[in-house]
């Protein structure tokens, strides 16, 4: 069933984004070359063009973020952090990894902690209990927008991999929930299974898969923005990072863009993976986010094509369609692989996210018009 909640006023102008390396994260591809791992180090970037997304994001506005950058501004307090990101560290080991007292790598983790980007367990250990303490963000985003105006808010619908309204699978395919491998692996007949509902991970080596969220936002709002956020991957036998294919997306029939994905990723378990995944699998994929506005659309903060908001017909109470595949003639015919909240490394489903205007009162709380037991449907396969 798909998830519907109104998450309050924002509004998106600017973004700063603040990474930290993830050295290491990503491990070996299946030839032995890095799988798109971001370069070491902590860096201040803007978000356009950048090629990975870390596992952790929080945001922030810009009066928030005092306690944050000061936490930064110190060579120390950094290099704790890049410590941190390759596994848990009581304050010895930090002190031994930095060649400083303890009494002094205690004084700035406790900076960290209070800034939000670290936090620590008591442990028992061999002296009694040790402070265990963990990284808990790779990147911080600091919005450089104003604060919004009263009516301004923003509307998340997702949805799961599973629920799509038409399916066109192609070999390699299959799902795949928590527990088990749904259906018959490389026949396209798993898709019209009734389980297919419960499924975090499709994969497909072709053709397309097409969801609809439905959009129960009152008449009364102007939509002024649109973004579709996910998880994704090519599809290859197993995994295989050099594994190019140009996916193509679709809202309500209208093309926004084509995004080559590199590879089918894996050589280190996803995060989210269950146990019985195995490690010769794909493992993750890569967080993108599709924007459309009234100027064009962008992806990952960078304009990829002129097609506006207003030719998509994103509307208010009607449902929003999306499309998600490979064209018979796309140059590379790599597949794709879409992760649920259950598997790789972002516990989220299919999002899509509308950024609206309220002309008037809204209903509070938006009435879900969506039975659990009759979530919007259409054709069930194609194939």
């Amino acid at each position: 069933m798909a998830r519907v909640r109104v998450v309050g006023s924002r509004a998106v102008v600017g973004r700063l984004y603040v990474q930290s390396g993830a050295e290491g994260r990503q491990g070996p591809t299946a030839n032995g070359v890095p799988a798109g791992v971001p370069p070491a180090g902590l860096g201040v970037t803007f978000a356009a063009g950048e090629s990975a997304l870390p596992y952790h994001t929080k945001q922030i506005r810009v009066g928030q973020s005092v306690s944050v950058l000061k936490a930064l501004a110190s060579k120390t307090r950094a290099d704790i952090l890049e410590l941190l990101a390759g596994r848990d560290m009581n304050i010895n080991e930090l002190s031994q990894a930095l060649g400083v007292a303890q009494s002094t790598v205690t004084k700035h983790v406790q900076i960290l902690e209070e800034a939000g980007l670290v936090t620590s367990d008591y442990l028992p250990g061999s002296q009694g209990l040790q402070k265990r303490c963990h990284r808990v963000q790779d990147r911080i985003v600091v919005d450089l927008s104003p604060e919004p105006r009263l009516h301004d808010a923003v509307a998340e619908i997702e949805v799961p991999v599973g629920m799509y309204t038409r399916i066109q699978a192609r070999p390699t395919c299959g799902l795949a929930s928590r527990e088990k491998f749904i259906g018959i692996l490389d026949d396209p007949l798993t898709f019209s299974f009734p389980d297919r509902r419960e499924a975090q991970l499709l994969w497909s080596g072709g053709g397309f898969v097409e969801y609809a969220f439905p959009n129960i936002l009152p008449a009364t709002v102007e939509i002024v923005a649109v973004d579709l956020e996910l998880e994704i991957a090519s599809e290859a036998p197993g995994y295989n990072a050099e594994y190019p294919s140009d996916i193509t997306f679709w809202i309500n029939d209208v093309e926004i863009g084509t995004w080559t994905s590199p590879g089918d990723l894996g050589g280190t378990r996803g995060r989210l993976n269950p146990p019985w995944w195995h490690d010769y699998f794909n493992q993750f994929g890569m967080m993108k986010i599709w924007t459309i506005t009234r100027e064009g659309t962008s992806l990952d903060g960078e304009k990829v094509s002129d097609v506006t908001l207003e030719e998509t017909k994103v509307a208010p109470w009607q449902a929003t369609k999306v499309r998600i595949g490979v064209k018979p003639d796309a140059a590379n015919q790599g597949g794709f692989s879409l992760f649920g909240a259950g598997f790789g490394n972002y516990e989220q489903d299919i999002l899509l996210r509308l950024h609206y205007v309220a002309h008037g009162s809204l209903p509070s709380p938006v009435p879900n018009p969506w039975r659990p037991e009759n979530p919007p449907g259409g054709n069930l396969a194609d194939a």
